[in-house]
C-alpha cells in the first residue's frame, strides 16, 4: 500500500433497531495498523454506522492531510449521503428533519479537513476487513461498561415532548 493512502474500514451494529449498539474501525497506513470500537447502550444502527466513520477521522491528524483517505464501508445510508450529496443540500436547509444531524455536523467538520473517497463493500460477503469490523461492532454492542449515545436520547426526548 502506498504511503499516500490512507484505508479506513468500518462497520456499525444495533442489537435492536434501536437497540443496544456498536462501532468497529480498521484503519491501515503502510505497515501500521489500528482497531477501534465502542458499544452504546441504545442507539440505532445508521448512528453506529456513522459514528465508525466520524471515531476513524477524529484518529487523523496532520500527517493525513494531502494524503488521500479510502473509507471502506458497508453502509449505503452514509455512502450515498455523502457521494450524491444529500448531506449538503441538508446543511442548506439546517437538517430540518433529518436524523442524525448531531452526527452529521459532526462528520462534516472532519470531512471538510481531508481528501476522502469512499467506497461501498457489501456486508456479511467474506471481505476480511469488513468482517473484522463487524464482529468488533457486534463485541463492542454486549459489552459491559456501555457509552450513553447523548444524541440519540437528547432526540428520542425532544420527540417525547413533542406528544404531549
Amino acid at each position: 500500500m502506498s504511503n499516500n493512502i490512507i484505508e479506513i474500514f468500518t462497520d456499525g451494529s444495533s442489537l435492536g433497531n434501536p437497540g443496544p449498539g456498536g462501532y468497529g474501525v480498521l484503519m491501515k497506513y503502510g505497515e501500521k495498523q489500528k482497531q477501534l470500537s465502542a458499544g452504546y447502550k441504545l442507539t440505532t444502527n445508521n448512528r453506529m454506522e456513522l459514528m465508525a466513520v466520524i471515531q476513524a477521522l477524529k484518529m487523523l491528524n496532520d500527517i493525513a492531510k494531502g494524503k488521500e483517505i479510502i473509507i471502506y464501508s458497508d453502509s449505503k445510508y452514509v455512502i450515498h449521503a455523502v457521494e450524491k450529496k444529500w448531506v449538503f443540500s441538508w446543511v442548506k436547509k439546517n437538517f430540518k428533519n433529518k436524523a442524525n444531524a448531531d452526527l452529521w455536523r459532526v462528520f462534516l467538520n472532519e470531512y471538510s479537513k481531508y481528501n476522502i473517497k469512499f467506497h461501498w463493500v457489501k456486508g456479511h460477503s467474506g471481505h476480511t476487513e469488513n468482517e473484522i469490523c463487524d464482529k468488533l461492532a457486534k463485541k463492542s454492542a454486549e459489552g459491559n461498561g456501555l457509552k450513553i449515545d447523548h444524541g440519540y436520547e437528547s432526540a428520542k426526548n425532544n420527540q417525547l415532548k413533542t406528544l404531549f
